[in-house]
């Protein structure tokens, strides 16, 4: 099976810090924090693995970005990747309740 290399793009990281950070210091809720580094950890560290396995998004926006998506296991969050060649490149992350379609449009890195 291929294993691919799993990186983070600088808004990837600037928006997992949000979320952990909103948890921990807004909601004081440091166990919170916690299980959703670990979930996503988690999540990452399987991509290594299934990241090429994944079916591509029936939505149009993610097609035409090359973009891939992939859940948490634990939490409402997921993943958008798209991957070149060895290396899959996670380049955002949103809670499931977003309208993240209408952010990817904001989101200038994508």
């Amino acid at each position: 099976m291929k294993k691919y290399i799993v990186k983070n793009t600088p808004l990837l990281e600037k928006k997992l810090d949000r979320y952990v950070g909103y948890l921990f210091n807004t909601k004081k809720n440091a166990q919170a924090a916690s299980a959703l580094l670990k979930d996503f950890t988690e999540t990452r560290k399987s991509l290594e693995q299934t990241a090429g396995a994944l079916p591509l998004p029936d939505d149009e926006n993610l097609q035409k970005r090359n973009l891939k998506r992939i859940n948490f296991q634990r939490h409402n969050y997921f993943l958008l990747f798209r991957i070149r060649g060895e290396v899959v490149e996670i380049v955002s992350m949103f809670h499931g309740l977003e309208n993240y379609s209408d952010k990817l449009e904001a989101e200038e890195e994508i």
